[in-house]
């Protein structure tokens, strides 16, 4: 499948900042599921200052930014050629250790309530994928899916207290789950074609376990499967922080800011 992608950020501030940076996980990559065609990211109001991979192999552009201006604008275009893996991403790369990813987050924080939802699973179910599977669909039954309850700083335990959320949320809950099953387990950033409408506001969130044998594996529980050649897979991280498509910071400027975000994506 050929997808095209077009994602718009844009910052209005009530005055210039005098000083601020932003990282940028925005480049998706070459895989087995997915071949970048063409991927350009166009900068208003600020300027690269370097480009680096971090330590989940993420393409992380720094952009800077003075107080010459009220606005910031990023606009990412491209076109990619997806393959249906049925989620399989495959062996493990990279600097980090598979152990790393056991590692818990204050965003992924197993509690009681994340204790709770996995209690039982592994010795109901003796093969692993199937075991996931199970633990995806625990989730989605026990957070449903409502905009506007939750936001950037809500942790797995805070979720579930909730029983409402967005992707994000049912990410970092099987996350927080398949770790305390001692499951290595990672968060993932990226885009979804969507069949009911092209335009979006916001990019979209899933999780990936790695199972022994065959390698990492996605699961996308708001959704209920595993991503299909509907998905581009952008950047990775032990939760949305590490992972988050835009974060910084920036000295001087009190004043409100304003965001707004328009996300295409279609065939």
């Amino acid at each position: 499948m050929r997808l095209k992608i077009s994602h718009q950020t844009s910052y209005q501030y009530q005055w210039p900042a005098s000083y601020g940076l932003q990282e940028l996980r925005l480049t998706p990559q070459d895989s087995d599921a997915q071949r970048i065609v063409d991927w350009q990211i166009a900068l208003r109001g600020g300027r690269k200052e370097l480009q680096f991979c971090d330590q989940h192999q993420n393409i992380v552009l720094l952009i800077g930014f003075l107080g010459t201006g009220d606005a910031i604008s990023i606009d990412c275009t491209g076109e990619v050629v997806t393959t249906d893996t049925a989620g399989i991403v495959g062996r493990h790369s990279g600097p980090a250790p598979l152990w790393y990813f056991e590692t818990s987050t204050p965003l992924t924080r197993a509690g009681n309530l994340t204790r709770h939802l996995a209690a039982g699973l592994t010795t109901k179910f003796a093969d692993p994928v199937t075991r996931l599977h199970a633990l995806s669909a625990r989730v989605l039954e026990a957070i449903e899916w409502v905009p506007g309850h939750t936001d950037a700083n809500t942790g797995a335990e805070e979720a579930l207290g909730a029983g409402r959320g967005v992707c994000q949320d049912h990410a970092h809950v099987f996350i927080a789950a398949a770790r305390s099953m001692g499951v290595p387990a990672r968060y993932v950033s990226g885009y979804l074609m969507l069949t009911d409408r092209i335009e979006q506001d916001a990019s979209h969130a899933w999780a990936e376990a790695h199972v022994d044998g065959i390698g990492w594996i996605g699961f996308d529980v708001s959704n209920g499967i595993s991503p299909d050649a509907r998905y581009v897979r952008v950047a990775t991280g032990l939760d949305y922080r590490q992972a988050a498509p835009i974060s910084g910071l920036r000295i001087g400027n009190r004043g409100d800011e304003t965001l707004a975000v328009r996300i295409q994506v279609q065939q």
